[in-house]
């Protein structure tokens, strides 16, 4: 039981309010004369604004009702997940709503992509006058080094259970550090009641009985701090409506990467579409199997569930709008979860058309060589976005170290794991695309357009910037690729690729990031990354002839307007 859920309520209120007053101590007043108006203008320019539309004309009438409240709940995400980013969000963006200087409407606009004032497409960097952001975001105390945190930990061992739970935030307490749950702190326990009695009252409207379940299980874990169950329950979901709604990715806690961020994605489900892909989903033990690893490190103690869904969106919110824009994923990241259920892949085919179309086409277009552009396609494309999904869910997950503990590769990689995850993730996509071709599973076209497709998709994520986990994990593996020879620049600067020297680039890459994660090796994976995660001459290049291609979409959903 994690100890400070066990605080009597008197000390607990005192401490609360402790830790709201230190925001009124530190106030952050914006220099608005310091504003770039032109260079914000330019970061929303690689932002496409499109219209995500999706028909939701086939929704029973009960379940209309119902969305009418999760997008509304869905909201509260935004706010929630606005909170996380950075400990000064709220007072800035007042500070930026109540100025008459005009240069402060600009800015406000990139802040309200951005989550706060860091730009995410460029390692979050500031665009307004503010200090560089703190790598934990507002999960710990701005001023706390991660030598406090550990050193905490080694003195106070009944500690670490509540410090390093996923839903929990760090603060200063009597001149030392405490864990409070997400579901009884001051800064989140007003919002998330409201978007419990509202995910209540869609459980009673709509028509769907496990979509109810989902909505009411979650609701309970919004007030509890447990969401074990609505995970459970989320991956039955089996109706029209697919629904994610909480605290899930860790990606903004760079400090220790261990800290849930809120997101919600409300989406349509395509039926036609999501029973072509769901076929790869019957080779996951034989996937597991192929991994290119010694036998005790494959992971077969997973659930075998692993339904694939192919949906169009109808609103996201929090984390998963922030900056760049999800095409897909893999949930729920409970390790429990999985072990009992397995986990879920869902597509989002109007945003990856999306961004096939804006973003991908102008990309390849204008970094490969004539002989690799021609085989590029959206099939390859969509089909390593799932491929990519699917592999979160191969390889370690539950470990034992060298010294007997028992625990999980996301604990022990601390804040490298989502750059070595993406990196595996990635390459996995790829390996195991080669694996089901072989087994004549995928269509044959894939073999032609899946390596090419592969390299053309690398630019796109690295300009999200190599620190984010996605771009970094893509550097790790066009630089180890170049090592190889599987990728290759011309005179020109346009990039070509040789089949053999991939392929095998794609498998010694593949065991190398797997065997990190079998053996929890924290040095082994700042070393890749150390070596790996560069701008090479080659890559800042290509990003050059780029700078006129929008990096990401801009979404624009019907219910903004709502």
């Amino acid at each position: 039981m994690i100890r400070t859920m066990l605080v009597l309520s008197t000390l607990f209120a005192l401490v609360l309010a402790g830790c709201s007053g230190s925001k009124e101590k530190l106030r952050m007043d914006i220099d608005m004369g310091s504003i770039d108006v032109q260079a914000i203008q330019a970061e929303l320019a690689k932002l496409a604004p499109v219209e995500i539309k999706a028909d939701i004309s086939t929704l029973s009438e009960g379940d209309r009702a119902a969305l009418d409240r999760i997008i509304e709940a869905a909201r509260i995400m935004d706010e929630l997940f606005f909170r996380q980013v950075y400990h000064h969000n709220e007072e800035i963006r007042e500070q930026l709503k109540s100025s008459s200087d005009p240069t402060a409407k600009v800015a406000l606009e990139l802040f309200t992509v951005m989550y706060g004032p860091y730009n995410r497409m460029i390692d979050d960097a500031p665009f307004l006058d503010v200090p560089p952001k703190p790598p934990g975001a507002d999960y710990y105390p701005e001023d706390m080094t991660r030598e406090e945190f550990l050193d905490w930990i080694e003195n106070h061992p009944e500690d670490k259970e509540a410090f390093e739970h996923t839903f929990t935030l760090i603060r200063r307490h009597d001149e030392g550090l405490a864990a409070f749950s997400y579901s009884r702190g001051e800064a989140y326990l007003k919002l998330l009641n409201q978007a419990a009695r509202l995910l209540e009252e869609a459980a009673a409207l709509t028509d769907d009985p496990t979509l109810a379940r989902y909505l009411k299980s979650r609701a309970m874990g919004f007030r509890t701090n447990d969401y074990f169950q609505s995970d459970v329950d989320w991956m039955d979901l089996a109706g029209d409506l697919e629904v994610v709604i909480g605290p899930y990715e860790v990606y903004e806690d760079t400090l220790f990467g261990l800290k849930g961020a809120f997101e919600s994605f409300v989406c349509i489900v395509d039926p036609v579409e999501s029973e072509k892909l769901a076929v790869a989903a019957r080779y996951l033990d034989e996937m597991e199997r192929n991994l290119p690893i010694p036998d005790e490190h494959k992971n077969f103690d997973r659930g075998s569930s692993s339904p694939i869904k192919v949906v169009n969106e109808i609103f996201t919110s929090g984390d998963t709008r922030a900056g760049i824009q999800t095409t897909a994923f893999n949930l729920p990241n409970d390790e429990r979860v999985r072990e009992a259920k397995g986990s879920k892949k869902v597509m989002l085919k109007n945003v990856a058309e999306a961004k096939f179309r804006k973003c991908w086409i102008p990309i390849v277009n204008t970094v490969l060589a004539p002989e690799v552009l021609k085989d590029v396609s959206f099939d390859a494309y969509f089909n390593h976005v799932l491929m990519h999904e699917m592999s979160h869910g191969l390889g370690p997950g539950n470990i034992v170290c060298s010294d007997g503990m028992k625990t999980t590769v996301n604990q022990t990689l601390k804040e490298l794991y989502s750059t070595i995850e993406e990196c595996k993730a990635d390459v996995l996509g790829v390996y195991n695309t080669l694996f089901l071709l072989d087994k004549g599973v995928l269509p044959a076209e894939l073999a032609r357009t899946t390596l090419p497709s592969y390299l053309g998709g690398m630019f796109r994520s690295v300009r999200f910037g190599i620190n984010s986990a996605h771009g970094g994990g893509v550097m790790i593996q066009f630089n180890w690729m170049m090592e190889k020879g599987g990728f290759a620049c011309d005179a020109e600067g346009r990039f070509t690729i040789d089949k053999e020297k991939l392929i095998q680039g794609v498998r010694s890459l593949a065991r190398e990031v797997l065997m990190i994660e079998a053996e929890g090796s924290y040095e082994k994976a700042a070393a890749l990354i150390e070596k790996y995660k560069v701008m090479t001459p080659e890559m800042e290049q290509a990003l050059e002839r780029l700078a006129h291609v929008p990096i990401d979409i801009r979404p624009i959903y019907e219910a903004d307007e709502r």
